[in-house]
């Protein structure tokens, strides 16, 4: 017989071809299913507890039921303010035309603050009252530079809390 001549029986070529282990792909899956599990677990678990809605006063009055004990923004115009600066207690009403609710907070006011001036309050309602936590005070968007001494005194007036 003519051909190759068959490898010597200690050569590298004389070993059969190795057979490779089939692993199987279930601890990979369950492992990646694992992680993907505690991580939506970690995001969305708690997202409910940290949603805050906004909401204006008639709003809020028509979702009482779903809204109450919630921490909530609510926004509107501001009347009948009582500030004692002493105790650094406020109290006062935010409305929307439509309907009205009072308001407490305690702490530092912005003095920017004052009647008929647009806010928003942070808190949660305890029976009818709103208990604010933070105030946001809306401000005028136009920035007008005084031109003279006189405008920049009646600047200065019109800013001021009105008492």
């Amino acid at each position: 017989m003519t051909g190759t001549p068959s490898p010597a029986p200690g050569s590298p070529e004389a070993l059969p071809q190795a057979r490779r282990r089939k692993r199987s792909p279930l601890p990979t899956l369950l492992g990646v299913l694992a992680v993907g599990g505690l991580a939506g677990f970690i995001l969305f678990g708690n997202v409910g507890k940290s949603l805050e809605y906004f909401v204006t006063p008639t709003e809020y009055q028509q979702q009482q039921d779903r809204l109450q004990g919630k921490a909530i923004r609510i926004g509107g115009l501001v009347k009948d303010v009582k500030n004692d600066p002493q105790s650094l207690n406020l109290s006062f009403t935010v409305t929307d035309g439509g309907a009205s609710f009072p308001v407490k907070y305690q702490g530092a006011v912005s003095d920017l603050f004052r009647e008929n001036q647009g806010v928003v309050v942070r808190g949660e309602f305890q029976g009818t009252t709103f208990h604010a936590t933070e105030l946001i005070v809306k401000h005028s968007e136009e920035y007008n530079v005084p031109e003279n001494q006189a405008d920049l005194k009646k600047m200065l007036q019109d800013a001021r809390p009105a008492n």
